[in-house]
């Protein structure tokens, strides 16, 4: 058996239950002239309009339904999960493969340290148990883009287990009122990511990129205790603040550093769950509540029509706004688990258990990784509430917007105005100008410390609210002009002498005589 080595490589709508009439052939929702034939295999892809929750009327029935979420987060890491290769996104095609990664005969795996202080960590913030002996295994399925035949995986004995997300769901027709929600954590499992098919539809051909293949993942397991599109959306949103806030991945969507697997199904409670369907590789937290709710809807339309629901794997077209058939997953694929023979037990310590004389760079400490980590957002957000008394939403926006919390506590450093006045300058008009911009905060042509003078200004009533908004009107066009030199240019001051006041009236009177007295004659019917 291989010795074990690590590599030390540093980290460069809320879903309302839905009621229809067993006995209506088309059930609640279904688009006039659709028909479901009921055989085994069909089922339209038409997008189909939102069931709305009504009050049940006799007869009726209520659906419920489940939702499980498989989430692949990519770790931030400098090298592979088993081999040196660098990890960069957009990088030449094929530009970043090992002889390992396109799994050459005689190549054998390291494991990257980095990946499992990643794990572990990313494992405690999320209340798992650290297993201290894990096992890796190779998973066996074909794909072009998988050199090897097999993924090396964690699915006897993974790293973590047993753990919980705990999120919050805005909930309300002003989104402004909050329910708690705790998601349950199956496990946290390293695994390789495979590379990627492009497909040429012009030449008709497929081409790979083996550039992904071999990165080291995050698998993070949740358990269905979600019920709508909006509860996992939510979920996905607060593991992706986690996982950015303790660096253990970026969990950029849109460069697919962070992907979703959703199951679906629906039952009528206190019966047994009805059969799933999988929506792979979803890439935006919106498109996620999308697909779900659909996905909901399209189940419950076919069992009302009296279809049957497919046991099958489906994709999300974002296009035309609904899941499409892929892959039928009727006949149980035989993935051939067997032990990855190359690596042995990966074991871990905590301070009781570290062997004598070991060598630190041999050894994972799960106390001394404890011990590193940072401040959650979940309790962000309470300080943020405490010591400047903002609303909750408020907090979770700030928190939402990468760069927004730094953006707002560094305005507050260089301001005398009160905490609510720059919240409501942060939050509203300058995320308003960044979204009708659609840039990103770090993008922004107003810093903290422009923001701040005005603000300044503002608070000693040096200008007027309307003249405040002109000044960062022309800080926003990036001028390279300060708001006093904005001020100062186009006269903005407020006037603050009396007589220089009195004066400035009499000259107005005086140069327009014509309106000192009243011109209108009354007169008596």
């Amino acid at each position: 058996m291989a010795t074990p080595v690590l590599r030390c490589c540093c980290p460069a709508r809320r879903w309302a239950l839905a009621y229809t009439d067993r006995g209506s052939r088309h059930g609640i929702g279904a688009p006039a002239g659709s028909r479901s034939s009921g055989k085994r295999g069909q089922s339209s892809v038409v997008p189909q309009p939102l069931i709305t929750a009504e009050k049940p009327r006799k007869g009726e029935h209520k659906w419920a339904a489940v939702v499980g979420l498989e989430i692949h987060a990519q770790i931030s890491s400098k090298s592979k999960l088993f081999s040196g290769s660098q990890v960069h996104f957009a990088a030449p095609p094929n530009s970043l493969v090992s002889f390992f990664d396109a799994a050459l005969p005689g190549t054998l795996p390291v494991l990257n340290r980095r990946c499992v202080e990643a794990a572990v960590m990313t494992g405690l913030a999320l209340n798992c148990h650290i297993n201290k002996k894990s096992l890796f295994d190779r998973k066996h399925y074909f794909y072009a883009d998988l050199p090897a035949g097999y993924q090396i995986t964690q699915q006897r004995l993974p790293i973590a287990v047993r753990g919980s997300l705990a999120c919050s769901v805005r909930v309300g027709r002003t989104q402004s009122q909050a329910v708690n929600k705790t998601v349950r954590i199956k496990q946290i499992q390293l695994e390789q990511d495979s590379g990627k098919s492009l497909h040429d539809d012009r030449r008709s051909q497929t081409l790979v990129d083996l550039n992904r293949a071999g990165v080291g993942l995050l698998e993070v397991v949740l358990e269905p205790d979600m019920s709508c599109g909006e509860e996992a959306a939510v979920a996905v949103r607060e593991l992706q603040l986690i996982l950015q806030a303790l660096g253990t991945s970026q969990a950029n969507m849109a460069e697919g550093q962070l992907r979703v697997d959703a199951n679906i199904s629906v039952h009528h409670p206190g019966e047994p769950l009805g059969v799933r369907t999988e929506v792979k590789n979803l890439n935006s937290a919106r498109f996620l509540a999308k697909a779900i709710d659909y996905e909901i809807q399209r189940q419950i339309i076919e069992l009302e029509n009296g279809g049957e629901i497919l046991n099958e794997t489906r994709s999300f077209d974002y296009k035309l706004g609904c899941t499409v058939p892929m892959r039928d997953k009727e006949g149980k694929q035989d993935y051939r688990f067997i032990p990855e023979p190359n690596l042995p037990p990966l074991l871990l310590y905590d301070s009781a258990s570290v062997p004598a004389g070991a060598d630190p760079q041999q050894v994972i400490n799960i106390d001394q990784i404890r011990e590193q980590l940072p401040e959650l957002p979940s309790v962000t957000r309470e300080k943020l509430i405490q010591q400047y008394g903002m609303l909750p939403e408020h907090s979770f926006t700030l928190l939402n917007e990468v760069g927004l919390l730094e953006f707002f506590q560094n305005v507050i450093k260089e301001t005398r105005a009160e905490p609510k006045k720059v919240t409501n300058w942060v939050l509203n008009t300058f995320l308003g100008f960044l979204k009708q911009q659609n840039l990103a905060v770090g993008e922004s042509p107003v810093t903290p410390s422009a923001l701040a003078e005005l603000l300044n200004l503002l608070d000693r009533k040096a200008i007027s609210s309307s003249a405040a908004k002109q000044v960062f009107e022309e800080l926003w066009r990036n001028e390279g002009k300060t708001p006093a030199q904005i001020v100062s240019a186009k006269k903005l001051e407020l006037m603050q002498d009396r007589g220089a006041l009195e004066r400035l009236c009499l000259s107005t009177m005086e140069e327009h005589p014509q309106v000192q007295k009243p011109t209108h004659v009354l007169t008596e019917e």
